[in-house]
Parts: C-alpha cells; sequence; structure tokens
C-alpha cells in the first residue's frame, strides 16, 4: 500500500504542528515557503526538521505549482499560506490579495483542469463574518467589513463555495484564534504569558473583549480527522470566550503576582477589528460524533498550559 502524502504550502505554526500530526500518521510530508531562505525554527522545536521536505514555491506561479503537484503526487493540499495580519493588510493590500486568492485560485484551477482527486484545505478566518451575539456559525451573514484582510478572505471563502459546485473536494478552513509556544511574542496569550513569568509591566489594549482560543496541536488533530469526511466548511474553535482581564489575571497569578500591579491599558492598541468572537459549540459537533474528538485545551487551561510551555 502506498504512503499517503500530503503537501502544506506555508511554513508557519499551524503547519508545522500539522506536519508532525501528518508524520505520526505516517504520511510523506512536503512543506512549501516562498524563498529558499526558510525558518526552519518550528522543525526544529518539534523535532521534525529532518523528516520534511521542504521545496520553494511562487504560488503567483501556475507553472510552478503543476511542477510540485507532478513531482509529489499528493494526496491533500493544506494552504496555510498568506499574509495574516489584519492591522498590515492595510500597508499590505496587493500581497494580502495575492497570498490568498490569486494563490488559492490557482491551486484551484489546477486540480480542476486535471480532473484530480486531491483534497484541498484552505485556511480562513472567523472575522469574515458578521457575529450573532458574539458568537458564529456558518449560517451567520459575512462581514461588511472593509480591512483588505477580512475582504480577501472573503472572496477566498466564497470562491471556494463556487468551485465545489465542480465536484471539487475543497474545503474552508474557518479559524479563530489558535495559541501554541511557538506563536510570535506579540501574540496576546503569549505575550502575557512571558511578561508574567519575567514580572514586567505590560501595556495592553482592549481587555474587555472575549476571543474563542484554541491550542495548535488539538486543532491540527480536527484536520486530520475532517480529511476523512466530505468536503465542507467548517469553523474549528472550542466554543468557549475568555477575556483579556481574565487572561492577564490568570497568567500573573501562576507566578503568584497580582496583574493589576502590572498592567495599563493605551488605547492606540485598540484594533477597528475589536469585536466578541466565539465559535457556536456545536460548529465541530461532527468530528466528536464520527472519531469522538473534541476541543479540550482553551480559557484558563489554556493560559496555564502556555504559561509552562514557554
Amino acid at each position: 500500500m502506498n504512503k499517503k502524502s500530503s503537501l502544506i504550502i506555508g511554513s508557519g505554526v499551524i503547519g508545522a504542528y500539522l506536519a508532525r500530526e501528518l508524520l505520526k500518521k505516517k504520511q510523506k510530508v512536503i512543506v512549501t515557503s516562498r524563498t529558499k531562505k526558510r525558518n526552519y525554527e518550528n522543525y526544529n522545536y518539534l523535532k521534525i526538521k529532518n523528516k520534511v521536505k521542504f521545496e520553494k514555491l511562487n504560488i503567483k506561479q501556475k507553472s510552478e505549482i503543476l511542477k510540485i503537484i507532478k513531482k509529489y503526487s499528493p494526496n491533500f493540499i493544506y494552504y496555510f499560506a498568506g499574509q495574516s495580519s489584519l492591522t498590515k493588510s492595510y500597508k499590505l493590500r496587493k500581497d494580502t490579495y495575492e497570498s490568498h486568492f490569486i494563490g488559492t485560485k490557482n491551486f484551484i484551477e489546477i486540480i480542476k483542469k486535471f480532473k484530480s482527486n486531491i483534497k484541498f484545505f484552505k485556511a480562513n478566518s472567523g472575522y469574515i463574518f458578521k457575529p450573532n451575539e458574539g458568537k458564529i456559525k456558518l449560517d451567520c451573514k459575512l462581514s461588511s467589513n472593509k480591512n483588505p484582510y477580512i475582504k480577501t478572505q472573503k472572496k477566498v471563502f466564497e470562491l471556494i463555495k463556487r468551485y465545489r459546485k465542480y465536484n471539487l473536494s475543497l474545503y474552508s478552513l474557518i479559524f479563530l484564534q489558535v495559541e501554541s509556544p511557538l506563536r510570535k511574542k506579540d501574540f496576546f496569550v503569549k505575550k502575557v504569558c512571558l511578561h508574567a513569568k519575567n514580572k514586567k509591566n505590560i501595556t495592553v489594549g482592549n481587555i474587555e473583549t472575549f476571543r474563542d482560543y484554541s491550542w495548535a496541536p488539538e486543532v491540527v488533530k480536527s484536520i486530520y480527522y475532517l480529511s476523512k469526511l466530505t468536503p465542507r466548511d467548517i469553523i474549528l474553535s472550542s466554543g468557549f470566550g475568555i477575556k483579556g482581564r481574565e487572561i492577564l489575571k490568570i497568567a500573573y497569578k501562576q507566578n503568584k503576582l497580582n496583574y493589576k500591579k502590572y498592567f495599563k491599558v493605551n488605547k492606540k492598541f485598540y484594533r477597528k477589528e475589536d469585536t466578541i468572537l466565539i465559535g457556536k459549540q456545536n460548529n465541530t459537533k461532527i468530528l466528536y460524533k464520527k472519531f469522538g474528538f473534541k476541543f479540550s485545551i482553551y480559557g484558563s487551561k489554556l493560559v496555564k498550559k502556555m504559561y509552562r510551555e514557554i
């Protein structure tokens, strides 16, 4: 029996954890990045660098995409590439659009042209939806937010729905906040935990907003199980929210400190896109029903785990 292979587009955090998960399932894993100068830090941390094949890929060039698909004949393609900062997207409009929409469209058109049975997964964001009382589910209206990243990801979501009608195996993976020790130091949960661990003062933005944080190793397990199901859109999140203030309190408490003495709020760190964003708990019900999987690391448990592992 031939070993299944997965092509992961983008060498970031979620892709690294997914690579580890797929290697455990005895799959061959190929990871692409846009430059020859790759950052292997995530793969070294997870101790899988020598088990993964790395390739350079320009997702704007169909010829390069076709070449790599022919070379490896992947069963699965996971598209995690793209400019992902909401704030930076105002200055990086072209890169945001090309790295998400153009890249995704190129892959899908090649899969369609060659009538391939490849399963294609595109990462997307919960910000594309307009929350209903702070919670999102797939039947929520799409957001009217003009942020370039949100607008682009909305177009990608609609593109996948449109092409799925050609009997292509296309999946939209809707993420909210995905956390892990591999996140950059300016990601909120990691930033707070680092400051708490080092007994440092911290300046924050809006800490009264709820967020739905999920743990990256659990998120990639959910993606693996999803690959066994028929093509669909799915919101991959815990379904539980926690306030920024509570995260501060829990993190500093791990070091026996009163968070109130260590933080100050600066409104310049408020984002236009700040809103309550929590996935409905029934979004991943199918994964529990079919595979017994459900998210177990969220809220205070996630904050404590981050504090221990960084």
